[in-house]
């Protein structure tokens, strides 16, 4: 949503898609109905790898917003296969998990598993669109190691790495990129390191 000069806000469409993954159930509902107010069109259920195969080549973006799970790790495959997915746009689209009760440990699993960010409810369309425009028309950085690929996690441990983090020793691809609505993915720059 934008300001439309008058005090109030008009709906914007972002030209990014939004696919809903999770249960079918009132939180994936509202999920639907929170990012088609904020402009993201078309908003989908996920119906796997191959729905979004096709989506990136229609939209620039495409959002992946995750409903609530009881057990985290049963989003795992399905962030397997977008973060190393083949396709850039995929690989880099934005991957956002939403919780009622955000425990360390979920957290944590979202992290492992490269999402974007985790939003706790309650959350509203003022939220969800802060959040979807922190995702688009900055740099951001991954990291792609043996175990993990995903957005750099340092800046959240306080410039530290955590105890389990891989990025401390061995090979690993430091990634910069640029999500844009209307171009897409734009990777910046590249580089393949080694520390010993």
């Amino acid at each position: 949503m934008s300001p439309d000069g008058n005090g109030s806000t008009v709906e914007v469409s972002l030209n990014a898609a939004a696919l809903v993954v999770g249960p079918r159930n009132g939180a994936s509902a509202a999920l639907q109905d929170i990012a088609r107010a904020v402009g993201l069109m078309p908003v989908e259920r996920y119906a796997g790898l191959a729905q979004a195969e096709k989506q990136v080549q229609q939209t620039p973006l495409v959002y992946f917003l995750c409903a609530e799970v009881p057990d985290v790790n049963t989003l795992k495959p399905m962030a397997d296969l977008i973060r190393f997915s083949p396709i850039a746009e995929l690989r880099f689209s934005p991957l956002i998990y939403f919780s009622r009760s955000q425990s360390a440990e979920s957290i944590r699993l979202c992290i492992k598993m490269g999402l974007d960010d985790v939003i706790a409810l309650p959350y509203t369309a003022g939220d969800l669109s802060e959040r979807i425009f922190r995702q688009i028309g900055r740099t951001h950085v991954y990291y792609e190691t043996a175990t993990y690929f995903g957005p750099d996690r340092r800046n959240r441990l306080g410039n530290s790495r955590s105890p389990d983090s891989d990025h401390g020793g061995g090979q690993y691809r430091r990634i910069e990129i640029v999500r844009n609505p209307a171009t897409g993915i734009n990777v910046l720059r590249d580089d393949f390191q080694v520390i010993v």
